[in-house]
């Protein structure tokens, strides 16, 4: 009888560890990785839920820059992480174009990661440096028109979001502008502002501050429609490239595995953020908006980004003589 009291007294002791231990998440600092350099959109966006989704966990949320490969080497550090919760990845559209773009890529979009949801979709602008002659659009055709080797196009690395731009670009254009590769579209700003390199397109929460204090040349939004927070900024199709429409969409994910309840606590957390108002008038404030809560969904996110991938590998394919 004292045997069996025994044998209940344990099981039960391991029935309540397990519960406390289901119950104990988050228990120790989560950290997002960003993969790419500091200072960049996808930065931004990181750092800007980070504060508000630690509220909600009540544990510390922390952004790692590991940048490289256009997305795809923080990425991969995150696919083989431990599936516990503690290491989340906040990637763009780069998520969609990268089994196209690289043939030996070390993790599967659909497969090594498990979507929480989608965070922002962000326009992006065609902007040039500040001593860059052509003052709009239209003169900065005519310049290409002259000599399109004159100018050479900036961007974070083959997949990244200002890749992807400079390809429509240049084929809408019929050009092939020379390229120069950063780490993240935050060094390429800091280069196209010193008057290193001459244009470049990057995401409006990255450029914002840029057009309005005047800083850049600022030639065009990616969007159909003209952006509240720059008003004053033509749309690309506006000036003639007809139905040129660009916006990235960014989202949170854990590495395949993950237990179920982990990621509903996490997917709450970033509903909890993007409804924040202080999250929303930030975001308001570069120029884009939380997405609507349905798309902040596993289910969603993982629909939309199978779309991408079979949208973008067409697009990847057109634009091919301008890739490398």
């Amino acid at each position: 009888m004292r045997k069996l009291a025994g044998i209940f007294v344990l099981l039960v002791g391991s029935l309540c560890a397990a519960v406390v231990h289901a119950q104990a998440y988050p228990h120790k600092p989560i950290t997002i990785i960003v993969p790419f350099a500091a200072g960049g959109p996808t930065d931004t966006v990181g750092r800007t839920i980070a504060v508000a989704m630690q509220k909600r966990l009540r544990q510390t949320v922390v952004i790692e820059n590991v940048s490289g490969g256009g997305g795809t080497v923080g990425a991969t550090r995150v696919a083989h992480a431990a599936p516990d919760g503690y290491t989340l990845l906040l990637y763009h559209v780069g998520m969609a174009t990268a089994p196209t773009l690289y043939p030996d890529l070390p993790f599967d979009p659909l497969k090594s990661f498990e979507p929480i949801g989608e965070v922002t979709d962000v326009p992006m602008t065609l902007i040039g440096r500040p001593g860059l002659p052509a003052r709009d659009f239209a003169e900065l055709r005519a310049y290409l028109a002259r000599d399109p080797a004159a100018l050479t196009y900036a961007h974070a690395g083959m997949g990244s979001a200002s890749h992807l731009c400079g390809l429509l670009l240049m084929k809408a254009l019929g050009v092939d502008l020379r390229t120069v590769t950063f780490k993240g579209t935050g060094p390429a700003l800091n280069e196209l502002l010193s008057n290193r390199v001459d244009v470049m397109c990057d995401q409006v929460t990255n450029t914002n501050s840029q057009i309005r204090g005047g800083k850049v040349r600022a030639y065009g939004v990616t969007t159909p429609e003209r952006i509240a927070s720059l008003p004053g900024v033509p749309t690309l199709h506006e000036v003639g490239l007809r139905g040129f429409e660009v916006a990235v969409w960014h989202a949170l994910y854990v590495p395949a595995g993950t237990p179920q309840e982990v990621r509903d606590k996490l997917n709450d957390a970033l509903r909890y953020a993007l409804t924040d108002q202080t999250v929303k008038a930030r975001l308001n404030d570069l120029g884009t908006d939380p997405v609507p809560l349905h798309k902040v969904t596993p289910e969603f996110t993982r629909d939309h980004l199978r779309a991408e991938i079979d949208k973008w590998a067409q697009v990847i394919r057109d634009a091919r003589p301008y890739v490398d």
